[in-house]
């Protein structure tokens, strides 16, 4: 999927009333073994499923790359310390 692609996809979106959900769909291709990985994540933290390891992926690539979103540098930092307490 290309950027001309993504934007068309983006303005053709219709405006939500608050009472739906604020989710969006999204359809990528990874390579193989970055789904094997996550299978394996998954298997091995069964609180998790593959919405949730793609969303906090998402979160702490923007995060880390300067998205300055106060919802993204939540979930990033939502996330960072959920991870920490269940490792403990």
């Amino acid at each position: 999927m290309d950027r001309n692609h993504l934007e068309r996809c983006i303005d053709s979106q219709t405006p939500t009333s608050e009472a739906e959900s604020p989710f969006v769909s999204l359809e990528a291709e990874i390579p193989e073994v970055l789904y094997e990985g996550m299978k394996s994540f998954i298997g091995s933290n069964p609180s998790w499923d593959q919405y949730q390891v793609m969303s906090s992926a998402l979160a702490q690539f923007l995060f880390q790359n300067g998205c300055s979103e106060k919802a993204v540098t939540q979930r990033y930092l939502d996330d960072l310390f959920s991870r920490s307490r269940s490792q403990a």
